[in-house]
């Protein structure tokens, strides 16, 4: 006959003992620290993996960075560029250089730097393309329109003007012959054009807004290391 806490056990002597509450609670304690050490593991694998993505994307960021430096140093000042180590961005910041007012049509001048510019950078980052998810070109404008023009009305107007910019940007990027023959493909799959309007103002040091150096292209290199991330995430 059963008890409520246990079952009977024969002993060698023919009679029976009852398995106590305590030994109940010790070997389902037992049961616990085992599943708590199998899942402690798995989560300190998951960890180093995800410390190792970390790691080697800021490897790759600085990279990136210092091939892109070496390529270009010598053409920053002279094309009115800046490249940011923390975003991998190379931004065109003299608007005088690039469009006209209120145009999406790049000027001659903004040709011929793309001309240039656009083969080399590809060839630089070509051996990074494995860890690269995408080239975004970026549009950016001031939050000015005009002084008739309410803040809404400007920004969309702004937005307008900036998604224009990109895809002729891009457009232009396609349609050149090195583009063309060694890079068509990838460039299609990988590049894209996007407009912020004036959502990524730049600041002067006292909060206000830079208008000039607000209106810039951009051309940022984004790493896949969160995606990386989300795989590791993912195969739980």
């Amino acid at each position: 006959m059963d008890k409520t806490f246990g079952k009977a056990k024969s002993t060698g002597d023919g009679g029976e003992h009852w398995m106590s509450v305590s030994d109940l609670m010790a070997g389902l304690m037992m049961v616990f620290l085992f599943i708590s050490v199998a899942l402690m593991r798995d989560a300190v694998v998951e960890r180093d993996k995800i410390k190792e993505v970390a790691e080697t994307y800021q490897e790759t960021q600085q990279a990136i960075y210092e091939a892109l430096y070496a390529e270009f140093k010598e053409d920053l000042d002279r094309w009115g560029a800046e490249l940011n180590r923390d975003d991998l961005s190379l931004n065109f910041t003299s608007p005088d250089v690039l469009f006209a007012q209120g145009s999406s049509h790049l000027t001659p001048k903004f040709k011929s730097i793309l001309d240039n510019f656009i083969p080399r950078y590809l060839e630089v980052l070509d051996k990074y393309k494995p860890s690269i998810q995408e080239i975004r070109i970026e549009g950016h404008t001031s939050s000015r329109w005009n002084h008739d023009t309410g803040v809404n009305e400007a920004y969309f107007r702004n937005m307008a003007l900036s998604q224009s910019r990109t895809r002729a940007v891009l457009n232009y990027m396609v349609e050149l012959n090195p583009v063309r023959v060694e890079h068509a493909g990838w460039v299609k799959a990988n590049v894209a054009a996007v407009g912020y309007s004036s959502s990524k103002l730049v600041l002067r040091d006292d909060g206000t807004e830079d208008e000039r150096r607000s209106r810039r292209v951009s051309f940022r290199v984004i790493t896949n290391a969160e995606e990386q991330i989300m795989k590791i995430l993912g195969s739980k």
